[in-house]
């Protein structure tokens, strides 16, 4: 991810990357942290993209003040400079999941023989001496993570999910190290020393699993900057005075500059061509798959690919007033925008990790006081007890085993999940947005009719041999049409720009282009190849003729065929009570025909990608929740501000790496069963945090000695233990049926 920087009169807002984040109480922390600074308007931390998007005024407050008070409570912020780029920030990612990998796996092989031994092997000679040797490198080692960062939050008087592992893991540690060491304190009283050396293990194992389940789970939001920006080239070639060609870096490049493009290349920023004409794939910008004539005086953007043709223009949108810039700055916006339900996590984290806190230390000042002789034993032990059986490795565990599972079935039905916000979301989607090419249509424009006055194999010979020699992209696909057909000699063949082609063969003159061609060469043509050229045209085909000197030979019909399952995917989403939009950057005729032909009852033609952008914040006003379906790099702002992105998988990168959902074999049909699979999961995952909650619920009371006065119960921190592990293997358990539901 990059920083993006906005100024606005005398305050600059900007996104910048939070690193170290490992809940939303983390979150919440960074957030008010950086609120507290003099010169801070406002804050705000998006765990799921993990980045905060930041409004200040730069003459009281820096970025590196940012950073330092941020720094001070455990976590950091990723600053670009000239030695930094987008690259090193994923290889930051890259190492912390590995080493959080290593720790896991470290912490399980040493916990597991200590929990055998604290099950079956209580009484053997020395067993709580081998148990706090296993215990400590768990505890001091692998989770010195969490006391260290506890500590830092302390230090600021503030608490997260941290801050109860180590209360927790550490009392449990520290306790039982005191009752190997000194026995005969608790003896004296009558009591048995117990150890909870496998409870602290415990704890802090199944946590590092929890967080390397999210890692895993959690998109790399970077990665569709990158792509995005990766559209510009290196290097650009300037035409200086005196017709000299110079090859200068994209930054040096200012307006008004004169630059060249050559076949093949990318073109660098926004300007008009002055000279030369070529053919320009903007596929990437509009989403439409024909490229288009540029001609002098025609507008050309960044990102777009040129293709055999050369030709040079004037450079006017640089920098971050290319459009593909602006598409860049609005993926951006749309990823760093904090969902509601990610506001009502925040809100549950910010109390739960406190509440817990407060809810053992009552506890343990309740047993000093009323508790008798007993009182201080009593009362440490309620105080462990709480705060093992609070500790939120369920919660921890809740969201991330559900969506690997679902993930993994969902990959086996061709659908890849991305991230849990939009599992959570899609079960309530009430309104979905298809983009036309690539989505509804296969985007591969094809010959669909053909009507001859002679269909001759010879006459087959010349077209096929006249349209290989074309540039034109419409002529692509008459050869796929005839592609086992001979080739025949041509001579004097010549291409006519925004017309088509003409040459000769056997001392006869052969076009093909549109009827605007045959019209100024003044060649016949018979009223029924008329008649099939306007059925056609009405049904938002394109029509390219084939003639000689005298009158036309053939008509052809090309288009942008519909996806076999479109139909019937459309009528499935009706019937659940979904409205279905469609969005295109092609023309109002072709939009009104793929409408009809596929029931959808609304859409909008002639659609820039700010445009459909806009579209998705216009039904979201409405109180839709939207899923946007689309393949291009055009859809990729819509797909990201959408609450259910869904990517084709047979479009750009950069749309599959915005979207939450990516439909691998493009069929239509996935997505209502992406809707059902996320029903599915979402419902998984509500069960999971029933049954890590109803442990806190019911737990902690009982913990805190609520049935002590009744029937004289007291929770053993060794039971505690055993429940808090029970209820992560109680959702792992849950998540591991989502496999087996149809």
């Amino acid at each position: 991810m990059s920083t993006a920087i906005v100024k606005n009169m005398n305050a600059v807002k900007q996104n910048i990357p939070v690193l170290e984040m490992t809940c939303a109480s983390c979150a919440i922390s960074v957030e008010s942290m950086i609120q507290s600074l003099p010169g801070v308007l406002n804050a705000s931390v998006n765990f799921a993209s993990g980045s905060v998007a930041v409004e200040y005024q730069p003459e009281s407050v820096t970025v590196l003040e940012m950073q330092k008070a941020v720094r001070s409570i455990g976590y950091d912020l990723y600053l670009e400079d000239k030695t930094n780029t987008t690259e090193s920030l994923e290889a930051i990612h890259a190492k912390k999941f590995r080493a959080l990998r290593n720790k896991t796996t470290g912490a399980a092989i040493i916990t597991l023989p200590l929990v055998v031994i604290a099950m079956f092997f209580m009484h053997i000679p020395y067993a709580n001496e081998i148990m706090w040797l296993l215990s400590t490198p768990v505890v001091l080692y692998f989770g010195k993570d969490f006391f260290i960062n506890a500590w830092k939050q302390a230090k600021h008087r503030s608490a997260n999910m941290d801050t109860l592992v180590a209360l927790g893991a550490g009392t449990a540690y520290l306790f039982s190290v005191f009752n190997t060491l000194f026995p005969g304190y608790w003896t004296a009283h009558g009591l048995t020393a117990h150890v909870y050396f496998e409870a602290a293990a415990v704890i802090i194992c199944f946590i590092l699993l929890g967080k390397l389940l999210e890692e895993k789970a959690k998109g790399n939001t970077s990665a569709a900057i990158r792509k995005l920006m990766g559209l510009q080239p290196k290097t650009v070639t300037v035409i200086k005075a005196g017709e000299a060609q110079v090859t200068i870096p994209i930054e040096q490049v200012a307006k008004g500059d004169l630059l060249l493009v050559k076949p093949g290349e990318q073109i660098a920023v926004d300007g008009t061509v002055v000279a030369g004409s070529s053919y320009v794939d903007e596929s990437m910008l509009s989403g439409e798959p024909l490229p288009v004539i540029k001609n002098e005086a025609d507008k050309v953007f960044a990102g777009t690919i040129n293709h055999k043709g050369s030709f040079r223009f004037r450079a006017e949108g640089i920098g971050s007033d290319t459009l593909l810039a602006q598409i860049i700055r609005m993926v951006q916006e749309a990823q760093g925008s904090k969902a509601p339900v990610q506001k009502l996590v925040d809100k549950i984290a910010a109390v739960f990790v406190p509440v817990v806190i407060v809810i053992a230390t009552l506890a343990l000042t309740s047993w000093v006081i009323w508790g008798g002789a007993n009182g201080l034993t009593q009362g440490l032990i309620a105080f462990a007890t709480v705060l093992v059986i609070a500790c939120p490795c369920a919660l921890g565990l809740a969201t991330p085993t559900a969506l690997m599972v679902g993930i993994g079935k969902g990959a086996e039905k061709g659908i890849l999940i991305k991230d849990a916000m939009s599992l959570e979301l899609a079960k309530k989607v009430n309104a979905l947005v298809l983009d036309k090419t690539g989505t509804i249509t296969e985007g591969r424009p094809a010959v669909t009719n053909s009507y001859w006055e002679e269909d001759s194999v010879y006459l087959q010979k010349v077209l096929y041999s006249i349209e290989q020699q074309s540039e034109h992209p419409l002529a692509a696909a008459v050869v796929a049409y005839y592609n086992e057909t001979a080739v025949t000699p041509l001579t004097q063949f010549e291409s006519i720009t925004g017309r088509g082609a003409k040459a000769t063969a056997a001392g006869i003159i052969y076009y093909v282009g549109n009827q605007k061609l045959l019209e100024e060469h003044a060649i016949s043509i018979p009223d029924h190849f008329l008649v099939k050229a306007d059925e056609w045209s009405k049904q938002a085909q394109t029509v390219i003729w084939f003639a000689n000197e005298q009158k036309a030979l053939a008509v052809f019909s090309i288009s942008d065929q519909i996806k076999t399952t479109a139909a019937e995917a459309i009528a499935q989403l009706k019937q659940a009570n979904i409205d279905v939009y469609m969005l295109t950057g092609d023309n109002e005729a072709t939009a009104k025909a793929i409408a009809a032909q596929t029931g959808i009852s609304s859409y909008r033609a002639e659609v820039t990608p700010a445009q459909k952008a806009d579209f998705i914040k216009e039904l979201q006003q409405q109180g839709k929740i939207v899923a946007m379906a689309g393949d291009g790099i055009n859809d990729s702002a819509a797909l990201a501000l959408a609450d259910v992105g869904i990517a084709m998988g047979k479009g750009s990168d950069i749309a599959m790496d915005v979207a939450g959902m990516t439909l691998i074999s493009s069929d239509l049909k996935k997505i209502p069963e992406a809707l059902r699979l996320s029903k599915q999961t979402v419902g998984t995952i509500r069960q999971n945090l029933f049954w890590a909650f109803i442990y806190n619920v019911i737990g902690i009371p009982v913990a805190a000695g609520i049935l002590y006065p009744v029937n004289g119960f007291l929770l053993n921190p060794m039971i505690a233990g055993a429940a808090m592990a029970l209820s992560s293997v109680s959702v792992v358990s849950n998540s591991l049926r989502l496999k087996w539901k149809r």
